[in-house]
């Protein structure tokens, strides 16, 4: 039997790619799944269709960077499941750009999807599992918070800092609690669409369309964290296509 089974798991960005592959593998093993996305038309769509393949989900519509959103996310899986066991913080962003393209905006967007996301997540999830005296953290960081190029700076410091709250948060955690990284390298989804550069957005879909792998090996990883059990801590998984340097 698999341990997932019966467990609370919420999942940020779960309306479509990594976040929707995670939400349908995790209830197909057996968890209740709470779906939070800003697309609650694309969060519904993933929930109705967990709902008919026999498993147990719910949407939610949710700006991560929005703390009252994300605490009342938290508090509605709690009130109706009566548990949370883990929060996937996965919601994110990724309009890369070159740093002289001076696109500001889209460096702040960036932080607050990708970083205060996570730390919004972390708020709203840390004094549920500290009273339950269980709980799993896992976060998605990204191949880019290892290394950086070109066009990737500010994702990557961002990534990078994903990787550095969670590590923190593990240390301070205790033996009760779990904190785990995800880092997925290219991944077939709708991600680089949000890059506004034509250029670059087109060298990414090349990319992308030659060799990136699904999400489903992504939601794989995830569940691989999730099912071990409670005194084993899987802290980080880097994940990316065999053709990707």
């Amino acid at each position: 039997m698999s341990t997932i089974k019966d467990k609370v798991v919420i999942v940020t960005g779960a309306g479509g790619g990594i976040g929707s592959a995670t939400a349908a593998l995790l209830a197909e093993r057996g968890a209740k799944v709470v779906l939070a996305d800003r697309n609650l038309t694309a969060a519904t769509r993933v929930a109705e269709k967990i709902e008919s393949d026999g498993g147990t989900a719910v949407a939610m519509p949710v700006d991560v960077t929005n703390r009252s959103e994300v605490a009342n996310l938290v508090a509605a899986a709690t009130d109706r499941f009566g548990r949370l066991d883990v929060l996937v913080n996965n919601a994110g962003v990724g309009p890369v750009s070159y740093l002289h393209e001076l696109k500001v905006d889209e460096w702040d967007l960036m932080v607050e999807v990708n970083l205060r996301g996570v730390l919004n997540g972390i708020a709203a999830a840390l004094p549920v599992f500290r009273a339950q005296e269980t709980g799993q953290f896992v976060n998605i960081a990204s191949t880019a918070a290892y290394t950086t190029s070109p066009t990737m700076a500010v994702y990557s410091g961002v990534k990078t800092a994903v990787r550095a709250v969670s590590e923190g948060l593990r240390k301070e955690a205790g033996p009760n609690l779990r904190v785990s990284v995800v880092s997925p390298g290219f991944v077939a989804t709708e991600f680089v669409q949000t890059v506004s550069d034509e250029q670059v957005r087109e060298q990414l879909l090349q990319q992308r369309d030659k060799f990136a792998i699904s999400p489903d090996a992504i939601a794989r990883a995830v569940a691989f964290a999730i099912e071990q059990p409670p005194e084993v801590d899987v802290n980080e998984i880097v994940i990316r296509p065999t053709a990707q340097s």
